[in-house]
């Protein structure tokens, strides 16, 4: 940490309705409701000055310039928490929707915190309600994509009798962030392609990379059972009863599952790893129409926070890279949606104008973290 870094909050305070309430109440759905969404999802989003001449955005300072802090890239030089609101002491974070804190550096640039409940809002309908405001704070009259209260729309299934409840056993797992370069995940989609006669995605490489190296550094039992899990968008699944012009904003998804043995994971060609998870998600319209019509004996969003699943969430494609606020767009963004009891990868950019994917995670303990680094670069 840079130990002369003072950062000031200016102000804090609620964003009210801009009109009374008509005390009606509204429902929460069957996903938002699952036990495992009760919790924020804390993110920076980092703004570079732009050179354009404008009203100052911050109620938050920092004295110092985002060069003078690495452009808070990784390793991070200054504790995320003075850059993320917080509620006031001992109010509970979960019962505020959302929270924002901008903070100005000497540069111009400027940060946003943001930290949003899972409970009411996925990635893809944070990101729409971010863009909205950004939309009014370029000066809009009215969004250009109305938010849509449309949870009754989404699925209810019967519920199913109630499994053990989820253990939260903390395995202390590091975090480590990696890039991969355009190349290198170009030159993968061209194997996939002339091998599988199918094309594969950036998600699929990057993904099935980070699988196999985790399964090779920690030597699991070749029997034994490995898993990742992924949080599909089901929006296109349910066009007929969500609003035609979007706008839904509520927790819209279905969690993937993919299985193996380890010994086939670690033992087989990347492409393989590939095409086990283009599998998984080609499996995605039966098994939500099932979940949704009742017919399951097990509750798919009931996960398992146990140490062989890898958790993946993809920041890339929901839409925070296009909020603009009147000064461009940001030049990169952290997200910190880790908790000590999930291994999970995330993906991401790195920081404008450098290209690629950015694999950040914190799925292995110290005493994997060499060989799982080693294994990682085997595929650069």
């Amino acid at each position: 940490m840079v130990s002369s870094v003072t950062l000031a909050r200016k102000s804090q305070s609620f964003v009210v309705p801009a009109a009374p309430a008509s005390g009606e109440t509204l429902e929460l759905s069957a996903i938002d409701r699952v036990p495992g969404l009760r919790h924020t999802v804390r993110s920076l989003h980092v703004f570079r000055r732009n050179g354009a001449d404008s009203a100052r955005p911050a109620e938050a300072a920092a004295d110092c310039s985002l060069e003078d802090v690495n452009g808070l890239d990784y390793p991070l030089v200054v504790c995320e928490e003075e850059l993320l609101p917080a509620p006031e002491e001992g109010v509970d974070p979960t019962t505020i929707p959302v929270m924002m804190q901008v903070t100005e550096f000497t540069c111009g640039g400027f940060v946003v915190g943001l930290v949003a409940v899972h409970t009411l809002t996925d990635g893809l309908g944070a990101a729409q309600f971010i863009n909205t405001i950004a939309e009014l704070a370029r000066g809009l009259d009215k969004p250009t994509v109305a938010p849509a209260w449309a949870q009754a729309v989404i699925p209810s299934p019967p519920k199913l009798p109630p499994g053990p409840p989820p253990s939260f056993q903390s395995f202390g797992f590091q975090h480590f962030a990696t890039d991969v370069s355009s190349e290198c995940i170009a030159h993968v989609k061209v194997e996939y392609f002339q091998a599988m006669g199918q094309y594969c995605s950036t998600f699929d490489v990057a993904i099935a990379m980070v699988w196999q190296a985790r399964t090779r550094a920690i030597k699991y039992s070749p029997e034994s059972e490995v898993k990742i899990c992924f949080f599909a968008n089901t929006r296109h699944l349910l066009t007929q009863v969500l609003p035609k012009d979007g706008g839904f904003y509520g927790n819209c998804f279905y969690p993937v599952t993919v299985t193996s043995m380890a010994k086939d994971v670690a033992m087989m060609g990347l492409l393989g790893v590939i095409r086990m998870i283009r599998d998984g998600k080609a499996r995605l319209p039966l098994e939500f129409a099932k979940w949704a019509s009742g017919d399951v004996k097990i509750d798919p969003y009931q996960l398992a926070f146990e140490h062989n699943v890898l958790f993946v969430s993809d920041w890339t494609r929901l839409g925070f890279f296009e909020v603009d606020y009147g000064w461009g767009t940001p030049s990169h963004i952290l997200p910190f949606t880790y908790a000590d009891y999930m291994a999970v990868v995330v993906l991401g950019a790195p920081p404008m104008p450098k290209k690629g994917t950015r694999v950040m995670t914190q799925c292995v303990e110290e005493k994997y973290l060499n060989e799982f680094k080693d294994e990682m670069k085997g595929f650069f």
